[in-house]
């Protein structure tokens, strides 16, 4: 007897594009093909030392057991203070909740406010699972497009017009995955023009705020619009600027009516994460923050390197990232061209095609609903970003 089929919601949700890939590369590297990923957003640096010691301590002396849901008291109060001395914004810690990753968060938080009905704004191109998540609360997302020629960010004008009675909030992210676009704090004051003359909530996802070039850390709407404070939450995490992506450590900073929400849900789902985990990230945002300044630079010179690598090759156009860790290359000019008998009709089989023939790893813009567009991580070394870029110029030089 077969069993009854599954919850009608997985009709409408999409895997994960950049776990595809990456599910991808594990095949290939399997069976011995050697691939230069610059798919996987993720720094390619160990942890700070003073972290990895925190961690080896914690496993030795403990303690070992469950914590509060909403994270250890002691990491709330540092979460806290960091943001303060980056954000200028004092938060209590009885509005932070610790939960797996800033992804968790972002989950917790679509569980408890969106619901059929509800509308939730994403300027595009965004992050994967934004959109998804949406859609598996049953509600719907609205994607507003931002175009390259307007720095890939959202207006004030595109932001009234995509409001409406049923808009239940908005989420940006600064700097943005798959962008590296950044709202500067002019930027952000006329969006909050815009958001104080409605009753939703605004969800800033600053997980790469630290990797920003153009100072020590990019602007915070909770900074420029303190008056928004009642409806704005920050969801941030250790896994971009620590390299801390298998701590699985990320939170949100909320009114305490909603953090106590997110709690009551992930004490349904995970109660607390590992506390080994939480340990080590208190090490992380009190230890000396040198590491991330050094980890930023080396990013700098990446960054470079590949912009203007790409830039280089014939039919492809790459701006220059403000922030976070991607190059978004324009390969529209490619498109409709063949390789041997393979026809490159969009930017879904570009990725597919250089992967498989290239033996380069690269996300789709369409993943990010930026058809047209590759996203290219730099998180890599100059080594394999060169190589990458070699490959990419001689698979571009094959096409006709």
């Amino acid at each position: 007897m077969k069993p009854r089929s599954f919850a009608g919601r997985m009709q409408s949700v999409a895997p994960s594009a950049t776990t595809e890939v990456f599910k991808r590369v594990a095949e290939l590297r399997a069976q011995g093909v050697s691939i230069v990923s610059l798919s996987v957003g993720e720094p390619d640096f160990e942890p700070p030392l003073h972290v990895r010691e925190a961690a080896k301590r914690a496993l030795d002396h403990g303690p070992f057991g469950y914590t509060t849901v909403a994270g250890l008291a002691p990491l709330r109060e540092a979460i806290c203070e960091r943001s303060r001395l980056r954000r200028g914004v004092t938060h209590a810690p009885n509005e932070v909740v610790v939960s797996a990753g800033a992804k968790h968060a972002l989950f917790n938080l679509a569980q408890v406010l969106y619901e059929p009905g509800d509308e939730v704004l994403i300027p595009t191109p965004s992050w994967v699972s934004y959109a998804e998540q949406v859609t598996l609360c049953g509600a719907t997302p609205v994607l507003v497009p931002c175009r390259e020629e307007q720095g890939f960010l959202l207006t004030p004008a595109a932001l009234a017009a995509a409001i409406t009675p049923r808009t239940k909030a908005l989420i940006l992210c600064s700097p943005s995955n798959p962008t590296g676009a950044t709202y500067d704090a002019e930027q952000l004051r006329a969006l909050a023009d815009v958001l104080g003359l409605h009753p939703i909530w605004t969800i800033v996802d600053e997980i790469y705020a630290e990797l920003y070039y153009d100072g020590e850390c990019a602007p915070s709407l909770a900074s420029v619009a303190p008056e928004l404070r009642e409806r704005l939450v920050i969801v941030d995490g250790v896994s971009k600027s620590y390299a801390m992506t298998g701590f699985r450590v990320g939170w949100l900073m909320a009114p305490p009516t909603l953090a106590r929400a997110c709690e009551t849900v992930q004490s349904q789902a995970t109660t607390s994460i590992a506390t080994v985990a939480q340990l080590a990230t208190i090490a992380a945002l009190h230890g000396d923050q040198a590491c991330v300044r050094e980890m930023r630079e080396t990013y700098r010179a990446r960054r470079t390197r590949i912009v203007d690598g790409l830039a280089a090759i014939p039919g492809i156009r790459c701006g220059m990232p403000s922030g976070a860790f991607y190059a978004f290359a324009d390969v529209c000019a490619l498109l409709g061209r063949r390789e041997g008998e393979q026809l490159i009709a969009n930017d879904l089989d570009f990725a597919r095609v250089l992967l498989e023939r290239a033996r380069v790893a690269v996300v789709p813009g369409s993943a990010f609903h930026g058809p047209g567009y590759l996203r290219l991580s730099y998180a890599a070394s100059l080594a394999d970003i060169d190589s990458a870029l070699a490959r990419i110029a001689a698979f571009v030089a094959t096409l006709f």
